[in-house]
């Protein structure tokens, strides 16, 4: 198996609804004494008290073809009124940010930004990068099919596991199921893997030191470059 740091996966995991972590110390699965009712019943309490989040992050994309792994590192900024702003740091700079309907992606080493229109991609690319932030367990239940697999310990923290299986058809076409290890103390996500459908193909995100509801500027999440940057604007 080959390891390498990617520079592109995670802004092709981003931008999968537009176009259509393995650092954790994991213990072994265990049964779980929730059930799915009280998963939902949970992150429903979770949702109302949501602002904001900010946590490093590492994202894994493994292909099975080739049995290769690529890892890219950063951190994470949530707000609830759909706002995200993503730093990758390693192997090489990126910032992708998310304001309202649209996405950007901005590569500094050749000083270009990229723009989409999200329109009516916009609930699917959020299926894929703010699932478990702020959301309603009854409106994931709306999309999934909810099944408690167990509890794991990550990074020290106590996580009940749950795989999402799409019940959109067009969904399902580009993600069979989605394992999800919820924090049982804040009810956010520790870690998310998405397993891509007709293959071994899979993508990884794992969140480690987040804070929740700090106070996050709105100056963190414009769509501000440096002079001279040149913004294309692919056709979804």
């Amino acid at each position: 198996m080959r390891f390498r740091r990617s520079n592109h996966g995670f802004t092709a995991a981003c931008i999968a609804g537009v176009l259509l972590f393995t650092g954790a110390v994991c213990l072994a699965q265990g049964p779980s004494r929730l059930t799915a009712d009280d998963v939902v019943q949970q992150m429903n309490r979770s949702a109302s008290q949501f602002r904001s989040l900010s946590a490093d992050l590492e994202h894994t994309k493994y292909t099975e073809v080739v049995k290769d792994t690529s890892i890219e590192t950063g951190t994470i900024l949530v707000r609830r009124d759909e706002k995200m702003r993503i730093e990758i740091q390693k192997p090489d700079p990126k910032t992708i940010l998310r304001a309202g309907n649209s996405l950007y992606v901005y590569t500094p080493k050749i000083n270009r930004v990229e723009e989409y229109d999200l329109g009516k991609n916009k609930a699917m690319v959020d299926q894929y990068v703010l699932l478990g932030f702020g959301t309603k367990g009854e409106d994931l239940k709306k999309g999934y099919l909810l099944t408690v697999l167990g509890e794991e310990t990550i990074d020290s923290r106590k996580t009940v596991v749950v795989e999402l299986t799409p019940i959109s058809e067009s969904v399902r076409r580009q993600i069979s199921r989605i394992h999800m290890w919820i924090d049982e103390a804040s009810w956010i996500p520790v870690q998310q893997k998405f397993f891509e459908t007709g293959s071994g193909d899979y993508f990884l995100f794992h969140y480690k030191n987040a804070t929740l509801n700090g106070k996050l500027a709105d100056s963190r999440f414009k769509a501000d470059w440096p002079k001279g940057t040149t913004v294309i604007k692919p056709r979804a």
